[in-house]
């Protein structure tokens, strides 16, 4: 008889947006009627920038004819869209073309770069947290088991709230592997330069390796707010950084993203040697990743021409016009919000402290609008509820409108 990983029986329920959109789906089937909107899962809703679309058809062509035809290509990345990323997001930091592998999206790097460490390390993540990072590392046997108080023995949490300003604070033990996600998902928050440099000085002294997820990137409007870890001197020994183009530029269907692995960070092997990661990520990448579509990374390519410039920035001024309608039209109301500055996301606090699960559900009830429960994120988020700017004007303007007109905070 074939053996499960019995790890996958530790994970808490459904994942986090499966389970939003079943009750939703309930809901319509329940009331056809109803005029639901959803600011719930960070899902892009204009279409791709024109320029993506007109290097795709191009593409599309040259496949089409035996003298431009493509089939399998460089796992890590053609070196068209590598060099471009260097030179727009990296240039002047001494990322060499061979530290960057293209993949399709920083989700499934998120998840999948746990592979290439030992299952004794020990991790810390934020609290609330983007469920992939943990998720992963209960399936992997890194974790205990799930405890009363909704947190898994042996992972060390780092409270993000209010009261510390949504900046963790440094471990008072050890760690291995230290998640961080910056602009925050699910809160919309930030960590300055400074504080990001507290995370790095940390990391180099305990021998840590930090794995800096930065998906948003492209949204940031304040100064003091590094656009890349590796702006931080030294975090080429001690960062891996996560970068993508779903909410950048709309692929979120199209899938494109990549891992950006210096080959000046190094793990402990059980010889007690030090050992290179990127050449241990290479072969996991060329091993289990046939490499992203030649269509789709011309496509990408694309989002660097002066046209996709002026696209993408049209596009995320889009966003974060709607992030500002909310976070004011909530302020007004008397919420406290925060995020929506560097970030498509408002975090909330509930109304007389509801359990977030049932905001969720009052929301959806008495309003017909979609969000997402805080408490889905990790312990931290109880009491806290999370609502994305990817919608359209009209709507994003009518949702906020209900919630002011129709619920008592």
């Amino acid at each position: 008889m074939a053996n499960i990983n019995d790890n996958y029986l530790k994970l808490a329920g459904s994942y986090l947006f499966r389970e939003t959109a079943r009750r939703r789906a309930a809901f319509i089937e329940a009331h056809p009627e109803a005029d639901v909107i959803s600011l719930g899962i960070g899902d892009v809703t204009l279409p791709l920038p024109q320029a993506c679309i007109q290097a795709m058809h191009k593409a599309v062509d040259e496949m089409a004819s035996a003298d431009t035809f493509r089939g399998y290509g460089p796992e890590q990345g053609y070196s068209f869209l590598v060099d471009k990323i260097i030179e727009n997001n990296y240039k002047g930091l001494g990322i060499e073309s061979d530290e960057v592998f293209v993949s399709d999206g920083a989700k499934s790097d998120c998840g999948n770069i746990q592979e290439i460490f030992s299952t004794d390390n020990t991790i810390a993540i934020t609290d609330p947290v983007y469920p992939v990072y943990l998720d992963t590392n209960v399936m992997a046997g890194r974790t205990g088991t799930l405890q009363p108080d909704g947190r898994y023995q042996g992972v060390t949490y780092l409270a993000c709230n209010a009261e510390n300003n949504f900046c963790p604070e440094l471990p008072e033990k050890p760690v291995d592997l230290i998640y961080l996600c910056c602009p925050n998902n699910p809160t919309g928050t930030t960590l300055t330069r400074e504080q990001l440099k507290k995370w790095v000085d940390y990391a180099l002294e305990h021998d840590s390796i930090i794995l800096f997820d930065a998906a948003y990137n492209a949204y940031i409007t304040e100064e003091d707010v590094p656009r890349t870890i590796f702006e931080i001197p030294e975090a080429k020994n001690c960062a891996i950084e996560f970068r993508s183009f779903s909410k950048t530029a709309g692929f979120t269907g199209t899938r494109c993203g990549y891992i950006v692995l210096p080959k000046t960070v190094t793990g402990k092997a059980a010889d007690g040697s030090r050992q290179a990661l990127n050449p241990l990520w290479n072969r996991r990448h060329t091993t289990k990743f046939n490499g992203t579509a030649y269509i789709i990374q011309r496509g990408a390519e694309a989002i660097f021409t002066p046209e996709g410039k002026t696209q993408v920035k049209e596009m995320i001024g889009y966003y974060m016009e709607n992030a500002r309608i909310i976070r004011e039209g909530l302020t007004a109301a008397g919420v406290t919000a925060f995020g929506g500055i560097n970030a498509p996301y408002i975090w909330l606090k509930t109304p007389d402290s509801m359990p977030s699960w049932d905001f969720f559900d009052k929301l959806l009830n008495d309003v017909h609008i979609v969000g997402t429960p805080g408490a889905g994120f990790g312990p931290c988020g109880e009491g806290y509820f999370r609502l994305t700017s990817f919608g359209n004007r009209e709507k994003t303007i009518e949702a906020v409108d209900r919630i002011k007109n129709s619920l008592k905070f």
